[in-house]
């Protein structure tokens, strides 16, 4: 059986036109292949570079972020030591200073209260003995107006008498004379009073 040469051209240019859209669409799958392996690798460029981002963060959080937070925190406890053993020191030395100045207090309270007692306990003597404890007063004061009286003599190194008997004995009896006034001064009692009372005194 014979074709003519129409039917051959027709026939033929079918199969190329088939071949070539076939070719078409093999080519077509082969580039979205393509494409998707470009995109699965772009994933995995992705996936790699954010776990690579991820490890240098760590990295860098374990080699300078948690040393300087360990630093700041360290300071930190130190500062606050420090502030609360200041504190604590300042309390306790208000505390000392109170108590030292209430000691203090108590003492000198204790002290007015001693001198208080030794006064009333020296006025009732005087009260129960009268003349008798203020004699005994001024006997005790005569040893200390004697030193006062024979302080200027002491720096003397030579005493010359002129005049007879009688300018001596005037000379004695003017410092006698001297010595209740003078008792008087230095001690309060008035010595000529109190020789007055005692019976056979004379002053």
């Amino acid at each position: 059986m014979l074709l003519d040469e129409g039917g051959i051209g027709e026939h033929k240019a079918e199969s190329q036109l088939a071949y070539e859209l076939q070719a078409a669409k093999i080519r077509q799958r082969i580039r979205n292949e393509e494409i998707q392996i470009d995109i699965v690798e772009r994933r995995k460029q992705i996936e790699i570079e954010t776990q690579e981002i991820n490890r240098k963060d760590c990295e860098l959080s374990a080699t300078v972020k948690l040393p300087a937070e360990a630093e700041s925190y360290r300071v930190q406890m130190i500062a606050e030591g420090k502030r609360t053993q200041t504190v604590e020191v300042a309390k306790a030395e208000a505390e000392r200073i109170r108590k030292i100045g209430a000691a203090e207090a108590h003492a000198i309270e204790m002290v007015g209260k001693a001198e208080a007692e030794r006064m009333r306990m020296k006025a009732n003597v005087y009260k129960q003995y009268g003349d008798a404890a203020i004699m005994n007063i001024v006997l005790e004061s005569l040893p200390k107006i004697a030193a006062e009286v024979a302080a200027p003599l002491a720096k003397t190194e030579e005493i010359v008498l002129i005049g007879g008997n009688d300018s001596t004995t005037a000379d004695v009896a003017r410092l006698v004379g001297q010595l209740p006034p003078a008792i008087n001064a230095l001690t309060g009692v008035d010595l000529s009073k109190v020789l007055g009372k005692i019976p056979g005194a004379k002053a």
